[in-house]
């Protein structure tokens, strides 16, 4: 099965780019990529198909993938569903009373 998420991002490769994200780095080797658990699919052809869309670069060993601006505006996105928002301000009235 074979999906198409974000920005026409498959779900590894936005699994990938999590990984920089969980780990607080901008640069990860082909070994961390290879480890990276993914539902289907993985190894590092989804951090390959990354640089050819210009989230990641690469080095000339093609063996330490870095971010680029692109994929840090991606990463700086952290939405929040709405029902979590209204959630607190509930809890923050509950509190007050």
């Amino acid at each position: 099965m074979f999906f198409m998420l974000i920005k026409g991002m498959t779900e590894q490769e936005i699994r990938v780019l999590q990984e920089f994200r969980r780990l607080a780095v901008e640069s990860l080797g082909v070994a961390a990529i290879k480890a990276i658990r993914h539902p289907a699919g993985g190894g590092e052809a989804p951090a390959f198909s990354l640089v050819d869309k210009g989230m990641l670069t690469t080095d000339s060993a093609r063996e330490n993938f870095m971010l680029t601006p692109k994929a840090k505006e991606f990463l700086s996105y952290d939405p929040k569903p709405e029902f979590e928002e209204a959630g607190s301000a509930a809890e923050e009235a509950v509190i007050a009373e």
